[in-house]
């Protein structure tokens, strides 16, 4: 019975009680729709980089560092291969050698990675033949030749635009490699561009070349060997600890004091803790934005109280108890908050999934981001988790902002207040 009475004094008001429910749909879709944003930028990072760069899983030697010294190989590199390349939950894998060299151009003489790779293996693990903007990839028979990014282009001059915006490209330049050995003696090398690949990482296009291991090994002196071995799981980012100790247990790799193996989440702290900061900040959101309704939802309430002043003395005075009064008020403001948040929170989610789909071009308000590795497209998306969070944290706001208007009610002297105007 109080249920049916709480309900029926909600509507009682239905102007009052759809402005309220309606500034609780929009503060919850804007809340949801927010959150969902930064968690696509997250999502996205953590994929394009997962993808181009560091995959699920990497082997390295101990003591190789990015921009180390060439000489620190994968003990039995070529070995550890082809263990891992058997193993039933390996998707693919790529062996690479990895140079940090100087390229010396007519523009300028800038530092790279020059990354000797197997196209076929590279294809199967990374997006890198997908994104190729011109030339070819390694065309099979074509001498020897590097694969840039695009900003390396621009900056090297093989990349060309006129006057009316249109962009070409001069294959015909030939670039000078400088790097060390693996025996510190200082070699060179000269090639053509012969493709050019785009990313969302300005950063990247800048600092990877690409060529083939077999181009390049023998001037290293490491006919075979292999720097860095890179693998994609056919499990989800997630779940990678469980893979990585089964690798860990190979017998080409267990006791060899002589490989390193990392997961994505080691070797990119800073996308673990972006993840982390992303979590609090989406909790952060939704508290203010709630907030801010519990708020509206109480002073709506209180004043339906003070309006029913006479009315509530009068129930008291007939005998319902002040339990009674306490559990209608707060079904009444529970049923006014329960109106808008549905409506909220599916309109967020049927906003989340078409621009999750769609994707939204944030290049207007993110000029420059592309330097930073993020994309300009931004895909939102939210974990089914967060959704179920949020639904509690508008079930604690709802009582939680029924309460005062409660505790108020229950303060009227019914002699005094069946005397009010």
């Amino acid at each position: 019975m109080i249920p049916l009475i709480a309900w029926r004094n909600v509507w009682r008001n239905p102007l009052r009680s759809g402005i309220v429910g309606l500034a609780i749909a929009i503060g919850l879709v804007s809340g949801v729709f927010m959150v969902s944003l930064q968690f696509g930028i997250l999502e996205s990072r953590t994929r394009d980089i997962i993808q181009t760069q560091i995959s699920h899983i990497q082997l390295h030697h101990p003591q190789y560092e990015k921009g180390g010294e060439t000489k620190f190989i994968m003990e039995n590199g070529p070995q550890v291969f082809e263990a891992l390349a058997k193993e039933p939950y390996v998707k693919s894998i790529s062996g690479r050698i990895l140079i940090p060299a100087m390229l010396e151009s007519s523009k300028g003489n800038f530092g790279v990675e020059l990354i000797g790779i197997n196209p076929e293996e590279e294809a199967e693990l990374t997006l890198l033949k997908e994104r190729m903007v011109a030339g070819d990839y390694f065309k099979e028979g074509r001498s020897v030749g590097i694969v840039v990014g695009r900003k390396l282009a621009e900056k090297i001059g093989v990349k060309i635009t006129d006057e009316n915006g249109e962009d070409s490209y001069n294959f015909r330049r030939r670039l000078v490699f400088r790097f060390q050995t693996a025996s510190n003696e200082i070699s060179s090398l000269r090639v053509k561009v012969v493709g050019v690949y785009k990313t969302a990482n300005s950063l990247l296009e800048e600092a990877q070349v690409f060529i083939r291991k077999q181009d390049v090994d023998h001037i290293l002196e490491i006919p075979g060997e292999i720097h860095e071995i890179a693998l994609i799981t056919d499990d989800r980012k997630e779940f990678i600890e469980d893979k990585l100790s089964k690798v860990n247990a190979l017998p080409a790799i267990a006791g060899n004091e002589g490989v390193k193996v990392e997961t994505w989440s080691d070797i990119a702290p800073d996308i673990q803790f972006f993840a982390e900061t992303i979590a609090a900040s989406s909790r952060i959101v939704m508290f203010i934005i709630l907030l801010a309704l519990a708020f509206g939802i109480i002073n709506t309430m209180l004043m339906a109280v003070l309006e029913r002043t006479r009315e509530l003395g009068m129930l008291m005075s007939v005998g319902m108890n002040k339990l009674k009064i306490f559990s209608m008020i707060m079904l009444e403001t529970v049923f006014l908050t329960f109106v808008g948040a549905p409506v909220g929170l599916l309109t967020g989610w049927g906003l989340i999934t078409y621009f999750g789909e769609k994707g939204i071009d944030m290049g207007v308000f993110t000029e420059g981001s592309e330097q930073f590795g993020f994309s300009s497209i931004v895909y939102p998306e939210l974990p089914t988790s967060s959704y179920q969070e949020i639904i509690i944290m508008v079930i604690l706001t709802a009582l939680l902002s029924a309460i005062y208007p409660a505790y108020k009610a229950l303060q009227l002297n019914p002699s005094e207040a069946v005397r009010a105007i």
